[in-house]
């Protein structure tokens, strides 16, 4: 499947005429293209001709990642950093890598921080780090380390995408699961799924079982009976409980993961006073109360049939009054042109900001209308920062988020004119116009929720946010062409440049080259003492066979028993007095 081409003197060339890193580009360019299988066969052609191609295994490992084959992934990307310990691009392919192997979290903030030691000039080790902090819901680590991949590269898609999500303080899908955890994600999962289906069995039936027996005691004149019947809904929910509790299995993570995701404790929790409630509902209806206590008669059936749709509404509120959204706007709205993620999140970030105004108005009209009506004329501001967000993010994808910004617009507009007009038949209209303008708001929204959930795409809510995952570790190493290697190799005296504490400084060594390109030295002991604390060094030597032609060799270097292997990042060569070029 590779391209057939020819060579410097016209001869045809078949793809048994390649180099090693001309599989690797070829690799490159089938994984671009969107053919992980194809890639990976030309990977392996790549690592068969050079097994000492550290590049090679990058990409055998990516190209298994965009398989699904994450197990088969590991070892590709372990045997990469073994040939090239100092190489930024493998230890960051080996941190994509372990984050998603159960265990070893630890081990892939290692291996990213060692990425950013070793080129903290690149953007992309702090962008993995802002990502293993983010799936982990530690935000403000998140934001910082966006900012500083920001700072190296103002428009690096993924650190504007996902600073976007910390801003917004998002929420993997996962919530209830850390990623630190030494358990597969599939095993919590399973865990939540249980807790969750015994709260809705359990919600759901004391709410049925509710009315029915409000319906029985009224109206069939059947007390006695219907409260005997809650007695045996409550015995129901014995082996209910039970058979849900063996599910659960991981107990110990339990109490973790309610911490983790509280919408799951509260789901819970609200369960468990259902079911208080529920009890509660039955013992007083068997006795003579006082008339005082009637309200808390209803009010504990009350706890038990309308607990999921208030809990559904609180928890709406408060998801829209989590985070920066207008600051999230600013910074993802630029790179929506180019990353798909960027143009969802946008969108829902519009969502949330309308929400909030939302909440603002309808605070505001209950206000004005309970105490001082005129106060409503505050509520014409209330929608500008929203407009402004809205206008500046250009989004044209979703005429139900335009025609519900415009509704709150006009709401506002309503309700500041009903309190301009109070007292008056047009003041009247006006909050009659202004009030169920908002409540077309909500209905938008829930409308707008349920098409995407019948239709399974992305809706206004946080659940619809993505994260940006782009494919790290696939660029080229740096390969040492044949002058340099005879340099090397002919070479009387070699200079390593280092630093410490005080400063530059300069040492002989003893210079060889390996088949893979990397540079093994032997070096004075201060030496090692001070690349163990910074590793970017420079080797410098001149070729004895022509006089006039020098070669430094910038890399990282790493001890590896009696050797320091420097893995090469860039390579300078020129003639003196002082001519150059970069390679």
């Amino acid at each position: 499947m590779g391209l057939v081409g020819t060579d410097e003197s016209g001869r045809k060339r078949t793809p048994s005429d390649r180099s090693s890193r001309e599989w690797c580009e070829e690799a490159l360019t089938r994984l671009d293209a969107g053919r992980p299988e194809s890639a990976l066969d030309a990977a392996r052609h790549a690592a068969d001709l050079d097994p000492g191609s550290e590049w090679a295994h990058r990409l055998i490992s990516l190209a298994h990642e965009r398989l699904g084959r994450d197990a088969e992934a590991l070892p590709a990307a372990e045997r990469a950093v073994e040939l090239a310990r100092g190489s930024w691009q493998a230890r960051l392919r080996l941190a994509a890598v372990l984050r998603r192997t159960p265990g070893r979290w630890a081990e892939a903030v290692e291996q990213a921080g060692l990425a950013r030691k070793f080129a903290p000039e690149q953007p992309g080790p702090e962008v993995m780090l802002g990502d293993l902090a983010l799936l982990r819901g530690e935000h403000a680590r998140a934001e910082r380390s966006y900012l500083a991949a920001l700072a190296a590269d103002p428009d690096d898609r993924q650190a504007r995408v996902n600073l976007g999500l910390a801003l917004l303080r998002w929420e993997p899908p996962r919530r209830h699961h850390d990623p630190a955890w030494p358990i597969d994600p599939r095993e919590s999962g399973r865990a939540r799924r249980a807790l969750e289906i015994w709260a809705r069995q359990v919600r759901l039936l004391l709410a049925v079982a509710t009315p029915a027996i409000a319906a029985c005691a009224l109206l069939l004149g059947r007390g006695t009976e219907a409260r005997l019947a809650g007695w045996g809904v409550l015995l129901l929910l014995v082996p209910l409980t039970l058979r849900q509790a063996r599910r659960v299995g991981l107990w110990t993570y339990v109490a973790a993961m309610l911490r983790r995701d509280p919408w799951l404790g509260v789901s819970v929790v609200s369960a468990v006073l259902s079911v208080i409630a529920f009890a509660a509902w039955l013992v007083l209806g068997a006795v003579r109360v006082p008339s005082l206590l009637d309200p808390v008669w209803a009010g504990l059936a009350g706890i038990v049939v309308l607990g999921r749709p208030a809990l559904a509404g609180v928890r709406a509120l408060a998801e829209s009054w989590r985070g920066r959204p207008l600051r999230a706007l600013a910074v993802t709205a630029p790179a929506r042109e180019s990353e798909r993620a960027a143009r969802r999140n946008v969108g829902v970030t519009l969502w949330i900001v309308l929400g909030r105004t939302w909440s603002v108005l309808m605070t505001l009209a209950a206000g004005a209308l309970a105490v001082e009506p005129r106060a409503a004329v505050a509520a014409v501001a209330v929608p500008f920062p929203m407009v402004r967000g809205y206008l500046r993010a250009r989004h044209r994808g979703d005429p139900w988020l335009a025609g519900a910004t415009w509704l709150v617009v006009a709401a506002a507009v309503a309700c500041a004119a009903g309190g301009l007009l109070a007292g008056t038949p047009g003041g009247a209209w006006a909050w009659r116009a202004g009030l169920g303008a908002l409540g077309a708001v909500a209905l938008v929204f829930a409308v707008r929720g349920l098409r995407a959930w019948w239709r399974g795409g992305p809706g206004p809510s946080r659940s619809s946010l993505l994260m940006c995952d782009l494919p790290v570790g696939a660029g080229p190493s740096v390969a040492l062409e044949p002058e340099v290697r005879q340099t090397f190799s002919y070479a009387r005296s070699i200079v390593l440049s280092y630093g410490d504490a005080l400063g530059p400084r300069v040492a002989g060594a003893v210079a060889s080259v390996t088949s893979s390109g990397e540079l093994r030295l032997i070096a004075e002991t201060a030496a090692w003492e001070a690349i163990e604390a910074d590793p970017r060094v420079a080797v410098f030597a001149t070729d004895p066979l022509q006089r006039r032609f020098w070669v430094e060799v910038r890399g990282i270097a790493r001890a590896d028993s009696d050797v320091l292997r420097v893995t090469p990042k860039e390579v300078l060569v020129g003639e003196f007095p002082g001519r150059h070029q970069r390679r």
